[in-house]
């Protein structure tokens, strides 16, 4: 990655781990706001589409982000 990365991997496992940016944390921000007004805006369907389309982005800009990327990890 060429780019500074806006989130840590996890220490074990699979996946991001916290924002290590001012980035990082401007999408989780984002994302938690946009849940909670997908709550309480939204009713019927519209409410799960809205919250998997924002988790959807999350994890893709999570994904793309991540220092070192996704990959299975387990420290010795």
């Amino acid at each position: 990655m060429t780019e500074r990365a806006w989130f840590a991997p996890k220490t074990y496992g699979y996946g991001a781990g916290l924002p290590i940016a001012w980035q990082g944390w401007a999408v989780l921000i984002g994302f938690l706001a946009g849940l909670a007004a997908s709550v309480v805006l939204l009713d019927g369907v519209a409410r799960p589409v809205a919250i998997t389309a924002l988790l959807f982005a999350l994890v893709f800009i999570c994904w793309k982000t991540t220092d070192g990327g996704w990959r299975w990890r387990w420290p010795r």
